[in-house]
């Protein structure tokens, strides 16, 4: 029996916390992944260059697929 209250004690913990949100968590939803890597890329820390290679990479990757569709 207490094993099960303490269960229960934990699930509705987990409810409350977990639905909460409010307008900071809807302003950063709006951004897409690939706006927040170009942010981070601009930023002046470790490892923002290579966040920016790797989206110039992708963008000539996607790039080069689109130019194989338009051949055939």
């Amino acid at each position: 029996m207490k094993k099960f209250s303490l269960v229960v004690v934990a699930l509705f913990a987990t409810a409350a916390c977990g639905s909460g949100g409010g307008d900071a968590q809807n302003a950063a939803d709006t951004l897409t992944r690939a706006q927040k890597d170009s942010i981070v890329a601009e930023m002046p820390i470790p490892g923002a260059s290579g966040v920016g290679g790797a989206l110039r990479a992708r963008d000539a990757a996607n790039a080069r697929t689109q130019g194989h569709d338009t051949i055939g």
